[in-house]
């Protein structure tokens, strides 16, 4: 089994966080790998893993990284692949790494989601890779139609709720 997406973290402290991507690709049974790389401790790892990436046949990187964050947009730079960046909660609440992440120069994009939202990652990656596979597209499709499902049994509980001046 080959990979499609890698999830690339700055240290395993990240890893509680990026369990959620993890979990979301192996439920929608999507290859994956995960790695630990840091873009200031390892620079020579990160560069050969960003510059062999989609020979190796990956099609999309999740990466997540706290403080500093330069590991999303790094590997950016050194690939045409989609990179979704994930800010990690470690310092500053997390507003350090989503800047660092966020602000990319032009040329060099890093789509990124919320502080520690690993699961959005992996969401937007799935729905890149259905743009190319009909059983991922199918399987999002699936996910999506579960989450409006989920809101629709919780306004039916909230109907049930009982107060003197609600009035629905």
């Amino acid at each position: 089994m080959q990979p499609i997406v890698s999830i690339i973290m700055g240290s395993t402290s990240d890893l509680p966080i990026m369990e959620k991507a993890a979990q979301l690709l192996n439920d929608f049974e999507i290859p994956f790998e995960m790695n630990a790389l840091s873009a200031h401790r390892t620079p020579a790892e990160v560069e050969d893993f960003a510059k062999n990436a989609e020979q190796r046949g990956i099609k999309v990187i999740i990466a997540a990284a706290g403080m500093a964050a330069h590991l999303p947009g790094v590997i950016a730079s050194m690939t045409t692949l989609p990179v979704i960046g994930v800010p990690i909660k470690s310092s500053l609440d997390g507003i350090d790494a989503l800047y660092a992440i966020v602000q990319m120069p032009p040329g060099i994009p890093v789509a990124t989601v919320g502080i520690n939202a690993a699961l959005n990652a992996a969401i937007l990656a799935t729905q890149i890779l259905a743009l190319s596979d009909a059983r991922i597209a199918q399987r999002v499709q699936t996910y999506k139609i579960h989450l409006a499902d989920k809101i629709v049994k919780a306004n039916k509980e909230l109907a049930d709720i009982h107060y003197d001046f609600k009035t629905n």
